[in-house]
């Protein structure tokens, strides 16, 4: 009988780690958005975008009900370079002026393998919607943080075509090829606080 209360304060301990669903907000001091691009057809740059934030609705009963939307400030690029962010940010790249956030919005999750998911949803950039996939890695199990916050994370990739969400400047190079790729390869690291 003793045995049987201990496992029984156990579960009851465990019970809102084991299947927390409802809304996150994503954590941005402990989250990323990154991106690579093919640079003077020889290497790629690597940058991110430091300003960003989103909500995560998971349904752990059937996580293909699940929802995402994320919103990320244009100006806030970096790619260690403040020449070429000033460029990035300027008329010819993002036109941060202009459009001062991108954003995703899913609509569709699917199931793609064990704790894989596809999410497609919209992208808008640059004042152009086109729809993407992410594939995602996750999400994570439930973990509390010394402060009584409940976490969980998740990974994505995805590509795009830049050329799609209308930057299409480029400069052609004397020994043939362009400057700058049109391919975006973007990864995600995300980690979210249940919402309160």
């Amino acid at each position: 009988m003793k045995a049987f209360l201990s496992s029984l304060a156990v579960l009851i301990t465990l019970a809102p780690l084991v299947a927390q669903a409802g809304s996150w907000q994503i954590d941005p001091d402990h989250s990323s958005v990154g991106f690579k691009v093919r640079h003077m057809m020889v290497s790629n740059v690597k940058g991110d975008f430091g300003t960003f934030s989103g909500v995560v609705d998971i349904n752990d009963q059937d996580v293909t009900k699940s929802s995402v939307s994320v919103s990320i400030v244009t100006a806030s690029i970096n790619t260690g370079v403040a020449k070429r962010d000033a460029h990035l940010k300027s008329a010819d790249f993002l036109d941060v002026a202009k459009f001062p956030a991108m954003t995703f919005v899913s609509s569709k999750v699917v199931k793609a393998g064990k704790d894989k998911l596809k999410v497609y949803g919209l992208l808008t950039l640059h004042g152009i919607t086109r729809e993407v996939v992410l594939d995602v890695d996750g999400p994570s199990g439930v973990s509390r943080d010394p402060y009584g916050n409940l976490r969980r994370g998740a990974s994505a990739t995805t590509k795009i075509n830049r050329k799609d969400f209308g930057l299409v400047w480029n400069a052609l190079l004397e020994t043939g090829g362009v400057a700058v790729g049109e391919e975006v390869q973007i990864s995600l690291e995300i980690e979210m606080i249940a919402k309160k």
